[in-house]
């Protein structure tokens, strides 16, 4: 496969000049333009970060790219998916909070927040899996499959499942809904949590396979009949139901891949990534740890693939800092900084995977714009 182009500026700024105007230099360089925005709903997939967390990307660069879209004659938006874990984002009211929170509103992007799962998760589409070998089929959030083009902006940082979060975790993960999330995390069925439970009998009525009953006011799930779809973990407000946990990260990472074909395939998709802040961990937490390399720079491509393995290999080569967790990793174990931080997962599954299925290239050729 021929190399795919990914385009990289740096985070050095002269006087008169901005991140912000290099961001929109760089995106126009890769070939943004390419693109017929006229008229077309256009799904910009952003993480509004956990509250608590400050190292989820600023809403400044989402307006950059917000304002490119609506300039072209475009409909943009800002997206996600509710979470599966408890937290500040599992249903589109704490979402919306969260986001509005974090500084993401139509004051400062210029655009609307769209939870594309709707209220509790649920509201996704059954979608193909073109060369899907783990997933046939995958749920998405309906309100990203109804885009017309589908744009990802992403926090590259470490993630202590997938070794790596980047664009394919983004797109992936983060458009999966409330059953896609659970069918790439797990391979089991849920179960309620009997001393969280109050027998209210709300997520039987939201059943569709008459598979919870409650008797003596505790829910029970028969296993026999759940089809694993996740609508009972959202409808429950006490969070009495969760979620298998069984599933390896090999897995995962594969199905990451899968659910990102899934949304991508046969529509225009454009990719973003910016490497600051790198974290140890996922902007899922309500908290950050220190970065562990410093500022490396944004990059852009039509190539998701290529996007992350130019970003990893990119953060890789830079050093570490000597005050993050990665000063506290044996040095005699060697690897290179997201194998050294989170050893029990490899990142180069997604990478191989997405490759393998037809998704992108890890081939790249890297275009440095100024």
């Amino acid at each position: 496969m021929k190399k795919a182009p990914v385009y990289f500026t740096d985070m050095r700024c002269g006087m008169g000049d901005s991140l912000l105007t290099k961001l929109a230099r760089l995106i126009k360089k890769a070939g943004i333009g390419d693109i017929n925005f006229q008229h077309q709903y256009t799904a910009i997939k952003i993480h509004f970060g956990e509250p608590g967390n400050l190292s989820f990307l600023r809403p400044n660069f989402a307006k950059v790219v917000a304002d490119y879209v609506r300039d072209k004659g475009g409909l943009p938006f800002l997206t996600d998916c509710n979470t599966l874990y408890v937290g500040r984002r599992n249903n589109a009211v704490a979402h919306l909070a969260a986001a509005t929170e974090n500084g993401y509103s139509p004051l400062t992007t210029g655009c609307e927040n769209i939870i594309a799962d709707g209220l509790r998760g649920t509201d996704d589409l059954e979608v193909p899996v073109r060369n899907g070998e783990y997933c046939k089929t995958a749920r998405i959030g309906r309100a990203v499959m109804d885009a017309d083009i589908f744009i990802s902006l992403s926090h590259f940082k470490g993630h202590e499942c997938t070794g790596f979060g980047g664009a394919l975790k983004n797109i992936g993960m983060g458009c999966g809904s409330r059953a896609g999330k659970m069918a790439m995390h797990h391979q089991g069925k849920p179960h309620v949590v009997a001393a969280k439970c109050v027998g209210c009998g709300r997520c039987a009525k939201e059943c569709n396979e008459n598979a919870i009953v409650v008797t003596a006011k505790k829910a029970s799930i028969n296993h026999a009949q759940c089809v694993g779809c996740g609508r009972c973990i959202g409808a429950c407000n006490l969070h009495a139901i969760e979620p298998a946990g069984d599933g390896t990260n090999a897995t995962l990472n594969c199905k990451i891949a899968e659910y990102a074909q899934a949304v991508l395939d046969g529509r225009p998709h454009f990719h973003i990534s910016i490497v600051n802040q790198v974290s140890p961990f996922c902007d899922c937490h309500g908290e950050n740890d220190a970065a562990v390399i410093p500022d490396i720079g944004m990059f852009a491509s039509f190539d998701p693939v290529a996007l992350d393995k130019a970003c990893i290999d990119a953060a890789n080569a830079a050093p570490e800092i000597k005050t993050s967790i990665l000063s506290e990793r044996d040095a005699a174990k060697t690897g290179d900084h997201f194998t050294k931080i989170h050893p029990t997962t490899d990142w180069r599954s997604q990478i191989t995977h997405a490759g393998k299925i037809g998704l992108g290239t890890g081939d790249y050729e890297l275009k440095t714009v100024k």
